[in-house]
């Protein structure tokens, strides 16, 4: 059962929006059973569309079109499917006392022709009612492949999705399961994870696909199969999963949508009833935007400072001036004071405190683009290790975040 997801808009391809809706719908289709064999952006273009449509009919079962649905001249998307299916535009009598009535009860000005043109639908369409929206959603079949239309607007997609289009898909498909398991790993990169699991790795079952996912100092691995037989398929994975995970237990976090390293260190932290607090500087306040995108942070987090500017790392922070002026505000003896100083300042048991360059240019201090100390402070005390994390400033402050998480999580795992 394969899929393909074809995105319309000339917004995509050149940038100025980015494509989370293919993102959506392959998640989707994937927890019922069906695989996305492609995506594809397109332009705002008849010919472009027209060829992609046709291309997709060759290779799949279904086809998911999202964008062109709007009510201006630039939106073609149900002309060109008129062209390709051999049929024609009608007005749809429900569509339109739909459209008639959102003007009515929440835009509150007169429908315009080109509002009112959005009820124009192909005549063989099954129209799928956007509760959000004046543009429906479509439904065809051409040679036994299913095509469906959405409009491009996300929130409006995800309904159309899941209430009208998810559906049908299931009762008009016979669908195998398909099924997905990651582990979350730190510390060790891909090649070093290869060495230590390669004996497993070959002794893999055909029909079990390992996947590695490397990002910055952390590798995702992914396990993934289909059956026929759920539980059976389960059991399968989640087996050769208890194995992999054994081997890397000393790097293993858990598994992917169901925890991360800022959930396990939130766990830990919640469990013992200790704190934390954070001082960031060439980070610039990404280690507490990770932390505070998950509920129940106020547990266990008291608060996080970003001293940026060398003499706030004194006047905020309680650094001495004479420690920066003999060791470089880029030093392990500065970040070590600041997570020191943090835990004093937020009263709390663990402190992280970063310090470096990330880049571009080298800012107050000599050291190299790139360097980075971390410092992590506990009720045992207080140490730093030096990093040299490249000169991309982005890959940077993610590899200092990564790597400050990995650390705070071993240290509180001692203890």
């Amino acid at each position: 059962m394969l899929a393909e997801i074809i995105t319309i808009g000339d917004e995509i391809l050149i940038g100025q929006i980015v494509d989370t809706n293919s993102a959506y719908i392959s998640k989707q289709l994937n927890a019922i059973g069906v695989k996305v064999y492609q995506i594809t952006s397109v332009q705002d273009e008849r010919a472009h569309i027209l060829h992609a449509l046709e291309d997709a009919k060759n290779r799949v079962d279904l086809v998911l079109v999202t964008g062109g649905l709007g009510p201006t001249k630039d939106d073609i998307t149900k002309e060109t499917f008129c062209e390709f299916l051999d049929d024609h535009l009608v007005e749809n009598a429900e569509v339109l006392a739909h459209i008639k009535f959102i003007f009515e009860n929440y835009v509150k000005r007169p429908t315009l022709p080109s509002n009112l043109s959005q009820a124009m639908v192909p005549s063989t369409a099954t129209v799928l009612k956007n509760q959000h929206g004046t543009a429906p959603g479509m439904w065809f079949e051409k040679d036994n492949v299913v095509f469906v239309s959405m409009p491009g607007v996300p929130y409006e997609m995800k309904y159309l999705l899941q209430d009208e289009v998810l559906p049908r898909v299931i009762k008009r498909f016979n669908r195998p399961h398909i099924y997905h398991k990651t582990l979350l790993t730190y510390g060790k990169g891909e090649s070093e994870i290869q060495e230590i699991i390669t004996d497993w790795e070959n002794n893999l079952p055909k029909d079990i696909k390992l996947a590695y996912l490397p990002s910055l100092g952390r590798v995702r691995l992914r396990l993934s199969s289909t059956n026929i037989n759920q539980k059976i398929l389960v059991d399968r994975v989640d087996a050769q999963m208890e194995n992999l995970q054994n081997l890397l237990q000393d790097i293993a976090v858990g598994f992917e949508d169901e925890t991360s390293i800022e959930l396990r260190i939130a766990s830990l932290l919640t469990q013992k009833n200790q704190t934390l607090s954070l001082a960031e500087s060439c980070t610039g306040g990404a280690l507490v935007q990770h932390i505070t995108q998950n509920s129940g942070a106020s547990k266990f987090l008291m608060g996080s400072m970003v001293p940026y500017k060398t003499t706030l790392k004194t006047e905020l922070l309680g650094v001495s001036a004479a420690l920066i002026e003999k060791y470089s505000v880029v030093s392990g003896e500065v970040a070590e004071a600041m997570a020191t100083q943090c835990t004093k300042v937020f009263k709390t048991d663990y402190a992280i405190a970063t310090t470096g360059n990330a880049g571009p240019t080298k800012g107050d201090a000599d050291a190299d683009i790139g360097t980075v100390y971390i410092a992590i402070a506990s009720p045992e005390g207080v140490f730093s290790e030096k990093f040299s994390f490249g000169e991309a400033r982005e890959r940077v402050i993610k590899r200092a975040t990564n790597k400050a998480f990995e650390m705070l999580l071993k240290e509180i795992s001692k203890n």
